[in-house]
């Protein structure tokens, strides 16, 4: 049975904006510089993250890069409508146990998630609904959790999905892995 992932973007697209719209209600002392979507490498989650520059500041110097950029770091870790993204979570692990009748089927999936979840956060981007509710410039980042994501890949997404100060940072963060 094939998955709606149109469906499950809109689903998406209001989960996210739920979540980030409820961390600053709950948090209006918080200055918010950051969101990200990530999923696993099993894809049966999808949760956001969020972290504060209050946070940032309360890290070691030498933590700093990593704490900023790695969403399982952040304060707001699986935070913010937490009914509609269970909801989500539970669409997948029951498309999951399914099974897949092509051989390639579970990768097909699982690559449309990560693609579903970089598409909700471009639009969401493209309307600026983050920086306008926020008030500042906010890093956005689709991540997989436990992955071992070559550093290429993770530059683009960060490119594509961000074009303020914090992609600058995260690009030269990413160039000393190497290092």
């Amino acid at each position: 049975m094939a998955f709606d992932f149109q469906n499950f973007a809109q689903q998406l697209t209001q989960a996210t904006q739920a979540a980030f719209t409820e961390l600053l209600a709950r948090y209006p002392e918080e200055a918010f510089y950051s969101f990200a979507l990530y999923s696993d490498e099993g894809a049966m989650t999808v949760c956001p993250a969020a972290n504060t520059l209050g946070h940032l500041a309360a890290q070691s110097p030498d933590d700093l890069p990593y704490a900023k950029f790695e969403p399982a770091e952040w304060q707001y870790e699986m935070v913010g409508a937490d009914a509609q993204f269970d909801a989500l979570s539970r669409q997948l692990r029951t498309r999951l146990a399914e099974g897949f009748a092509e051989p390639d089927g579970f990768e097909r999936f699982r690559q449309q998630l990560y693609a579903t979840c970089l598409e909700v956060l471009d639009a969401l981007r493209q309307q600026r609904f983050f920086d306008k509710a926020a008030g500042r410039p906010v890093f956005l980042l689709v991540t997989i959790s436990d992955s071992d994501t070559p550093p290429e890949e993770l530059a683009q997404l960060a490119s594509r999905l961000n074009n303020n100060a914090y992609r600058d940072e995260y690009l030269a963060w990413l160039r000393t892995w190497d290092a």
